[in-house]
């Protein structure tokens, strides 16, 4: 049976949700093979500015790709460094945190008693059942974790090693590209290629600012109410906001614990959740749709759905790929013909033109000439 577009609509939509079936499958199987070298694409785009710059400047093809992969490595590894040693600095205090939760927990407990009628045994009963089917499966616990760590390590290994040879062959590449196609699909191409680079490049640099952005305000903002970790605490939920929508979450519920355990003041949990939330509002409205929604244009239903199917396919690694992933998939539909309808419901036409009251009054103060009052004659 051959499915063209005159075909029943059941039946192109059932072919296409087998493709994407099989294509989800696919990376299923092969993440160990797809998510370093997903990442290594990232990297190659990111730095291809430098190599070319360096390449302008009459350096050697292989000495300018190794300098621009010698400056990324320095600046992640700066990055890690400072979160180990803020790491470090909390592990110390684990003891003393575990202590204070220790003593909430109780104090939940009696309220549950209370309220519920649960007593004490009872809970503590179901606390030692969960423990106990956490216990057999501890084996697949300490498998996964070493798979993980595993994984871990060879992703650090093969990432320079694939960012350099995408770097070293990227014209190789581009003329693969050019040759799967025919001739007159050659302009759908380009302007692909253009856009993706484009997109892959804003994203990630518009990313880092973003991030450092957040992180600075986070940080002042924890410091000013006094929060212990205040600095790791800000950086934290800097990185986790990549995970759109879900990272704050997870950053703030975890200021929140530590928090409770380190305070016993109130009104700092409430602090923090309206630090962390309000510059989380001022970013979402202000600082991304001006540093990176301009260039990915990707609405908040589908970015949700692509972190959600990004983690359960890759994990961890999903989580941050998906964004960038489901942006360039937009690109292709817009460039396909009888794909540009999935490229519309990817799209964001409406929070790029209807921004938030706040950022319309922000952006009207700068321009608002107050005229003088004309004296009376």
């Amino acid at each position: 049976m051959q499915i063209t577009n005159r075909s029943p609509l059941y039946v192109q939509l059932g072919f296409k949700f087998l493709v994407l079936f099989f294509i989800c499958y696919f990376i299923y199987i092969a993440q160990e093979i797809l998510v370093p070298f997903a990442f290594a694409i990232l990297l190659a785009v990111l730095l291809l500015p430098v190599v070319n710059f360096l390449d302008r400047k009459n350096v050697p093809k292989v000495l300018s790709i190794a300098i621009a992969l010698f400056l990324a490595i320095v600046f992640i590894s700066a990055i890690v460094y400072f979160l180990s040693t803020q790491i470090a600095i909390f592990i110390d205090d684990i003891p003393s945190i575990k202590k204070h939760l220790n003593d909430h927990w109780l104090t939940l407990q009696k309220w549950i008693r209370a309220k519920m009628n649960v007593s004490l045994r009872e809970q503590n009963e179901y606390l030692n059942d969960a423990a106990e089917n956490i216990s057999g499966s501890k084996g697949e616990y300490i498998s996964n974790t070493f798979f993980s760590i595993t994984e871990a390590l060879m992703l650090v290994i093969l990432l320079p090693i694939y960012t350099f040879l995408i770097l070293y062959y990227r014209d190789l590449i581009r003329r693969f590209l050019y040759a799967v196609f025919r001739k007159e699909y050659s302009d759908k191409v380009t302007v692909v290629i253009q856009q993706s680079k484009l997109m892959i490049n804003s994203y990630m640099t518009g990313l880092l600012i973003e991030m450092g952005i957040v992180a600075v305000f986070n940080s002042i903002g924890l410091i000013l109410l006094g929060i212990k970790y205040a600095l790791f605490f800000g950086v934290l939920a800097a990185v986790l906001n990549i995970i759109p929508y879900i990272g704050i979450f997870i950053a703030t519920l975890f200021t929140v614990l530590v928090t409770l355990a380190t305070s016993d003041n109130t009104s700092d949990i409430i602090g923090v959740i309206i630090v962390m939330y309000g510059i989380h509002i001022l970013d979402v409205n202000i600082l991304m749709p001006k540093i990176i929604s301009s260039r990915l244009r990707i609405n908040a239903l589908i970015s949700i759905l692509g972190v959600i199917a990004g983690g359960a396919l890759t994990g961890i690694s999903g989580l941050f790929l998906s964004i960038p992933a489901v942006a360039m998939i937009k690109i292709i539909c817009d460039q396909v013909d009888g794909l540009q309808a999935w490229g519309i419901l990817l799209g964001d036409d409406i929070t790029g033109t209807k921004r938030l009251r706040i950022y319309k009054r922000i952006k009207g103060l700068k321009t608002t000439k107050i005229e003088k009052p004309i004296p009376p004659a």
